[in-house]
């Protein structure tokens, strides 16, 4: 069977006002019930009654009777209005759900942020969150084809936490913490036949590359921090190189070398005592952590919240 067009189909006030007209049989309670008055009411069920082309009513003296044909239409109406109202519903509490889309780095998101994210989860239990871990939120391995927006919906707010230099045009820019690198291995090396005292000891040691793609100067290398410590005759490009940050700091935690790591993301480890700082010299980096948002997030927002939470868990950090 075919649905008739909506241009065919009566206008809503006169099917919700047949509704409450034949269901209470009295324009007047119907009236009381919509918040109009018992003439309107009238006027839309006869309004009804002529794109029909057939009365629905009885108009007795003290009392409205439904003719068959309203006793036809009246279950079909009220179906029809129930599903409007369940699908308004549906997409308001859609609309009212509260979400958000948290992106970072690979390295800061595994050992910094979610062994800290049970904070924010417990103070916002209503909150859907969705974490991804992105190289591209690196500045240099940006994809241009897929690189996401800071930019915030009601439907799908998203937080950009990125290692880079801070200068991201139309969107709120907050510094997490910056960047400071410093020797770490695993205790193990500090003992044996070549135990791991002074910097140039590292000349018996395996050096660990992190060699993720980053803009030249954007964080130490083993030849930058081996020169500002005075030491001219290791060769800093020996070692293992590894791919990015998270394997070059599994291969120290395994004692298979020192790496140069950021102090911050491995403070737990050193806490545990899973990794040591064999000397506690450290080197700056010109990149650091900030959290990109949408200028127009509200301070309220589920995006506002996690800036709030963020900026007060990383505050020790800066």
């Amino acid at each position: 069977m075919s649905v008739p067009a909506p241009s065919r189909l009566p206008p809503l006030n006169a099917l919700r006002a047949f509704e409450a007209a034949a269901r209470h049989l009295s324009f007047k309670n119907a009236a009381r019930e919509l918040h109009v008055t018992p003439g309107a009411v009238s006027h839309h069920v006869k309004q009804l009654e002529d794109s029909l082309g057939m009365p629905l009513f009885r108009r007795l003296t003290r009392a409205l009777e439904l003719t068959p044909e309203g006793h036809v239409l009246l279950p079909k109406v009220q179906e029809g209005l129930r599903n409007l109202a369940e699908a308004v519903e549906r997409v308001r509490s859609r609309g009212e759900a509260r979400t958000l889309t948290v992106m970072a780095p690979p390295n800061f998101a595994a050992r910094w942020l979610v062994p800290r994210l049970g904070t924010f989860t417990d103070r916002h239990p209503g909150l859907d969150l969705h974490v991804a871990s992105r190289p591209s939120m690196i500045d240099g391995r940006d994809d241009p084809h897929t690189r996401p927006s800071p930019e915030s919906s009601e439907v799908a707010p998203v937080a950009m936490v990125r290692f880079g230099d801070g200068r991201y045009p139309g969107a709120r820019v907050d510094e997490v913490f910056s960047a400071v690198y410093v020797p770490v291995c695993s205790p193990k090396l500090l003992r044996g036949t070549r135990p791991l005292r002074k910097p140039a000891d590292l000349r018996y040691h395996t050096l660990l590359h992190d060699e993720t793609v980053l803009e030249e100067g954007a964080r130490p290398s083993w030849a930058a921090w081996l020169e500002s410590v005075g030491i001219t005759d290791i060769d800093a490009s020996r070692g293992t190189h590894f791919t990015d940050a998270s394997l070059s700091l599994e291969g120290a935690l395994e004692g298979l070398g020192v790496a140069l790591a950021m102090k911050p993301l491995v403070a737990s480890e050193i806490d545990a005592g899973r990794l040591v700082m064999p000397f506690n010299i450290s080197s700056p980096a010109s990149y650091a952590y900030y959290l990109v948002t949408a200028e127009g997030a509200k301070p309220g927002s589920s995006v506002g919240q996690f800036r709030d939470w963020l900026m007060e868990e990383s505050a020790s950090e800066r």
